[in-house]
């Protein structure tokens, strides 16, 4: 009988690690990536000096897409531009493995949006720093401005399930009113589908990250109302950490490459109104970036931090 039950458990393990398998190659087809270049002990791309090379999502807008429309695509241009460098692109979908399968395997040597704090990471200089948005729909006249606003409690609230601004709605007892959505991109459904959701009335609110909500909501035919979300304040340490609505934007590059940072550090600089104009052009909220911001308030909270909450980019 035990024998039986090991065969099953290996026969099953083995149909799920050949659905990964099947499924990663798939994905590979698609973006066209050679799957054994840049594995350990495989041939690897060796970056000549004359190229740009970003990592990025074919189909995440506003960040970026395989025709070069996203802001994010917008920014490499520029950074690209003023190094005297060709753009060009690594494109792997923003879900797990992202880093492992762009960056760390040398097919590409930038990524345009992460935090600072990222520690699989070299990070530059924050470029911008956006927070998360209310969103409604203008015909509601609702009057939103933080968590205590009574309007908050008049309709379904969609939300990220465990992103940071899941903390505030469930310590001010408002998660009853949630509606909640999967963190990890669904490749089965456009990037738009919280404000898709609140444009067919199928939630009354959205709580999203500041470059979601404000490019979708710019861009919906049914018009909308966005307002940034408070820094949440809340007497519990651990708590007020995990509910963090601001983040600083950093570009990334692998730890080793000191050289490489130190270029686009200072591109970064000599384009700051640039970038502006593009964020604003693209409906992107921002703020003045805050030196120093950091979310280490003790090692609890840290370690409980949600990953990928804000600017996935994962492992």
């Amino acid at each position: 009988m035990l024998k039986h039950i090991k065969q099953q458990k290996l026969v099953v393990s083995s149909l799920i690690a050949g659905l990964a398998l099947a499924t990663t190659t798939a994905f590979a087809e698609d973006l066209n990536v050679d799957l054994n270049s840049g594995r350990g002990g495989e041939a690897q791309r060796v970056d000549d000096g004359t190229e740009f090379k970003v990592c990025a999502d074919p189909e995440n807008m506003p960040y970026s897409n395989s025709k070069g429309e996203g802001f994010e695509n917008k920014i490499a241009e520029v950074l690209a531009q003023d190094l005297g460098l060709k753009l060009s692109y690594q494109f792997w979908y923003d879900r797990m493995g992202f880093l492992r399968n762009t960056l760390n395997a040398k097919r590409c040597d930038v990524v345009m949006g992460t935090t600072p704090d990222n520690d699989a990471l070299r990070t530059s200089k924050p470029y911008y720093r956006s927070g998360h948005v209310y969103v409604w729909r203008k015909e509601s006249n609702y009057n939103i401005t933080d968590w205590d606003s009574p309007d908050l409690r008049k309709g379904v609230i969609g939300v990220v399930g465990q992103s940071p601004a899941t903390i505030p709605l469930n310590d001010k007892g408002l998660i009853g009113n949630a509606k909640p959505y999967r963190m990890q991109r669904d490749l089965n459904l456009p990037p738009s589908y919280l404000i898709d959701d609140l444009a067919k009335k199928e939630i009354d609110i959205a709580v999203a990250w500041g470059p979601i909500g404000g490019y979708f909501a710019k861009n919906s035919q049914v018009p909308m109302e966005v307002r940034l979300i408070p820094e949440y304040e809340s007497p519990n340490p651990v708590s007020q950490a995990k509910g963090k609505e601001f983040w600083n934007i950093s570009v990334g590059v692998r730890k080793k490459d000191k050289e490489r940072m130190a270029k686009i550090d200072a591109a970064l600089e000599r384009n700051k109104d640039k970038i502006e104009k593009i964020l604003n052009d693209y409906g992107i909220p921002h703020v003045p970036v805050v030196e120093g911001d950091t979310v280490l308030l003790n090692k609890k909270a840290n370690s409980d931090r949600p990953r990928g909450a804000v600017v996935p980019k994962t492992e």
